[in-house]
């Protein structure tokens, strides 16, 4: 893939127009720096942006962009060889790999514009491609090669400053691994040939989605999950769910089982042994089993900013570190490494940062892993309040929604989760288009939304939006059922019964309905 040329910046870039201190210094180029420069400069403060190598961050080139490009490809290949199904018969599909991967680079290069130096500069923000230490609490070297006869070194100070680094795939220290060349999510886009038999290490979002996608276009694919279930952050049912969907399209699952071993063969290809004694031959290893903060040989210590155990930049609400004019925002903050977490985070950052607000990180944060079906969710899920008095959890399976029975694919469930005063605390969605279904959730969540506010808003017909809409019908009508209020409601249509309309009332003036000869 291409990108942004690192190899030479000037040096007048890390310059600020008024010669003094930089009022925001943004450290890193990925979701979260880019919005926290966008923002700050939208203030009208001078910034500089410092990224070491392309602007864009992993959401554009080894992340969303991608992911979601190759899944499109591999769920369009799926559907053509499903279609039989709804009477459409489509014969000789073969995904061409080359082809695939092609559109994929080709989709990277439609956005890669809109997160490019140039358009960032546009926003008056300064764009500095080097390398950035910290030498104090408030001042940075920026090293790199400059324009030839530049300084090797420029030594910037700020009032204020944002880390948005970013994160790393993390690769596990299991025997044998290291020699077999394994792929990450950031590498995988290199290839050019599908991999015959494909290893992958980690049943989470990246796993699978990926798993899934490689399956589609003809690997041979087998997923290892040392959790007792895929997707082990989501409720339960998600994950058996999910299981089933990659079971039929081909791949291999294990889970509550660890990868004891590797015996690399060469050119990537292997035996990886299973702590259960399994072994499974493969191609390539694909490792997904999660992400590192990129924090070292930043100087942050100099700069009075502290780690804590596994790497991450300890922050406090408002996203300020030990270092009260250094702030931090996505995924080295430890909070989730979602690329809509970043975006906020570098709004929220800078926000604090340039006006001196207080404002804290939203709690609500809504995920989607973009398998099909996709898996939504947002705040907890059943298997959290599992045995807690007081909350409610509303399950409706997708059978029941017409929209899904349409089309055929009512595997999928609604569980939304209540709270004692039937408040929705929150809600996990498993179908078609599951993350289109979420939004108002997380409204709702956020606003401290009921069941019957959700219940009383007209939703459109047929949509899968009828899952979330029926589960709270269904709480509203149990609800109803209940006593006191059940007493409350019969008493009523009693005495509406026996009752005779009164003179004016919308009944008295309703003229008798004539009967159908």
């Amino acid at each position: 893939m291409t990108g942004t040329d690192s190899t030479h910046w000037r040096s007048d870039d890390a310059r600020p127009p008024d010669g003094r201190a930089w009022d925001l210094l943004v450290v890193g180029g990925g979701t979260a720096g880019i919005v926290a420069a966008r923002t700050a400069a939208g203030f009208g403060a001078s910034v500089l942006l410092v990224e070491r190598a392309r602007t864009g961050g992993d959401c554009l080139w080894t992340g969303c962009v991608p992911s979601k490009a190759l899944l499109a490809a591999a769920h369009a290949a799926s559907a053509a060889r499903a279609a039989g199904r709804y009477g459409v018969h489509v014969d000789g599909v073969r995904p061409d790999f080359a082809a695939v991967m092609a559109h994929v680079h080709d989709r990277i290069a439609a956005i890669e514009p809109d997160d490019a130096p140039d358009t960032l500069r546009a926003t008056g923000a300064r764009v500095a491609q080097a390398t950035a230490r910290f030498t104090g609490p408030e001042a940075v070297s920026l090293g790199g090669a400059a324009e030839p006869g530049a300084d090797s070194a420029v030594d910037v100070t700020f009032r204020r400053a944002v880390l948005a680094t970013g994160s790393d795939p993390a690769v596990p220290p299991v025997p044998g691994l290291a020699a077999a060349a394994p792929l990450t999510s950031d590498s995988v886009w290199a290839l050019t040939r599908l991999p015959e038999r494909l290893l992958v290490l980690g049943g989470g979002a990246i796993g699978c989605e990926l798993g899934q996608a490689l399956a589609r276009l003809g690997a041979h694919v087998t997923v290892v999950e040392g959790e007792s279930r895929l997707l082990p952050q989501e409720d339960p049912r998600a994950g058996e769910v999910l299981r089933e969907a990659l079971q039929r399209d081909g791949v291999r699952v294990h889970v509550g089982v660890a990868l004891a071993s590797v015996q690399p063969g060469g050119s990537g290809a292997g035996v990886g042994v299973l702590a259960d004694g399994t072994r499974v031959g493969f191609d390539r290893v694909l490792v997904a089993v999660g992400r590192t903060p990129r924090t070292r040989d930043l100087g942050l210590d100099l700069a009075g900013v502290a780690l804590d155990a596994r790497g991450h930049v300890v922050v406090d609400a408002t996203l300020r570190t030990t270092n009260p004019r250094v702030l931090a925002a996505g995924d080295l903050t430890g909070h989730p490494a979602l690329t809509h977490v970043a975006g906020v985070h570098g709004a929220l950052a800078a926000s604090n940062a340039v006006l001196g607000l207080r404002r804290t990180v939203d709690p609500v944060v809504p995920r989607v892993t973009f398998t099909q079906p996709e898996v939504a969710s947002v705040g907890v899920g059943a298997h959290d309040v599992a045995g807690r008095h007081g909350f409610t959890v509303r399950t409706v399976e997708h059978a029941h929604v017409d929209r899904a029975v349409a089309e055929r694919e009512t595997g999928g469930l609604t569980r939304l989760v209540l709270d004692r005063r039937g408040r929705l605390v929150g809600a996990t969605v498993v179908g078609p288009r599951a993350g289109e279904s979420l939004p108002e959730l997380v409204l709702a969540i956020r606003h401290g939304l009921r069941a019957r506010d959700l219940a009383a808003a007209t939703h459109a017909y047929p949509t899968y939006g009828d899952g979330p809409w029926k589960a709270a019908i269904e709480q509203v009508q149990a609800g109803l059922r209940r006593q006191p209020l059940r007493a409350v409601t019969t008493a009523l249509t009693r005495l509406r019964r026996r009752g005779r309309p009164r003179a004016g009332s919308p009944d008295a003036a309703r003229p008798p309905r004539r009967r159908r000869r």
